[in-house]
């Protein structure tokens, strides 16, 4: 908090900020039940638990905060969500030393991506209106959400709904904050804050639990690389197209770098596999964050402060997530992804040329199509170059 109160002396539009803590706020309620089932499949103890936290907070907030003061480009981390799902069911008869073992080999796999520029090299052969529609199909899933609370819990999303319509009309920049800050007064009113949750969560700063790994083939082949696999495919690849997207050129090869090597440091805590983000990062790079394109490192880097500070006290995690209704955290996140959504698809459609490419593109990423382990982002990708190729006269 002090960082935050430092940097708001220091002119930080609240916007920033906002965004910085709804970005958090949407990754860590989106996915850490999956990343708790991971942890249970190796035999996590509580304290593993939190080190994972711990591991996976700081490392997302240092990366975070690290390579958008680096670039003064919103670069945003965040932990293999797909690779967490996977982890739950290929973990399970593997022991937490073995798990550290394919995590390690995870993020030396994830390095030489980086470093050799192979990765690099194939997201400069993507075209940017496959980009926009794979970035466009990433988020519209929380846009679905969001409208779909409207059936299920309208006396809460409804008034978000209709503050988040008046705040892009009168007050853009505080549009988001605006929806968060009438969301959290009618669940307050409706008496939805559980209250309870947080009183009873564990506020002490996280101890690190470090386990000496064990490396075995098993792992190696049934764990790490396809570890690697869905985090450079699923996450690692819609993270760039995100940049691309908005209209950054943050260099790929040193970011994806220094997630690997963040993963090989933090592995014997718990820190899996870290990736760039796509769907929070988003929330960044849009106007809600900051009207000026080249300001919007700051509500990344705010991101990474906020990740830091979760990390720290890992064992709290749990009751701060329980603490606000689901329906109001995925009306948040849908709503503040809308306008990314409507540029991504403008851009996507803008060439007659490659609109019926980037559709296919868009459709089979918002399916949520997964082949073989591997989620629909990839396939989103392959099914619409190969489209686009066919037109183009490139195969057959």
């Amino acid at each position: 908090m002090a960082a935050v109160e430092s940097a708001a002396r220091a002119g930080l539009p609240l916007s920033a900020v906002v965004a910085g803590f709804v970005a958090v706020l949407v990754g860590f309620t989106s996915s850490v039940v999956i990343v708790f089932q991971a942890a249970d499949a190796l035999g996590a103890t509580p304290a593993q638990k939190a080190s994972w936290i711990w591991a996976l907070g700081l490392g997302m907030g240092l990366t975070s905060l690290g390579l958008s003061l680096r670039y003064r480009q919103p670069v945003l981390t965040a932990w293999s969500t797909p690779g967490a799902a996977l982890l739950a069911t290929a973990g399970a008869g593997l022991s937490m030393a073995e798990g550290v073992g394919a995590f390690l080999v995870c993020g030396l796999l994830i390095t030489l991506a980086g470093a050799t520029g192979w990765f690099a090299r194939v997201m400069n052969r993507l075209p940017m209106a496959l980009a926009a529609a794979l970035l466009a199909g990433v988020l519209a899933r929380f846009a679905f959400d969001a409208f779909l609370q409207l059936g299920s819990d309208g006396a809460l999303v409804a008034p978000m709904l209709v503050a988040y319509l008046a705040g892009r009309r009168w007050w853009p920049r505080y549009a988001v904050p605006g929806v968060l800050a009438l969301g959290i007064g009618i669940a307050a009113v409706q008496g939805r804050l559980a209250a309870n949750a947080l009183a009873a969560a564990d506020w002490a700063l996280a101890t690190p639990v470090f386990t000496m790994p064990v490396f075995s083939l098993a792992a190696a082949v049934g764990v790490a690389l396809p570890l690697f696999v869905v985090t450079m495919a699923s996450q690692n690849l819609p993270g760039v197209a995100a940049q691309r997207a908005a209209g950054y050129d943050t260099p790929v090869s040193p970011v994806i770098t220094t997630t690997g090597v963040a993963t090989v440091l933090l592995a014997p805590f718990g820190g899996y596999a870290l990736n760039l983000a796509a769907i929070t990062a988003a929330i960044c790079m849009g106007r809600e964050a900051h009207e000026d394109p080249s300001r919007r490192w700051l509500a990344a880097a705010m991101a990474g402060v906020f990740y830091i500070a979760l990390g720290l006290v890992g064992g709290a995690v749990v009751g701060l997530i329980t603490a606000l209704p689901k329906a109001l955290v995925l009306a948040v996140a849908g709503f503040a992804l809308l306008s990314t959504i409507g540029s991504a698809l403008a851009a996507a459609m803008k060439d007659d040329g490659s609109r019926e490419a980037s559709l296919i593109t868009f459709v089979v990423t918002a399916s949520g199509l997964t082949l073989f382990g591997v989620g629909a982002a990839f396939w989103g990708v392959v099914i619409g170059a190969g489209a686009l190729a066919l037109q183009r006269g490139r195969v057959g």
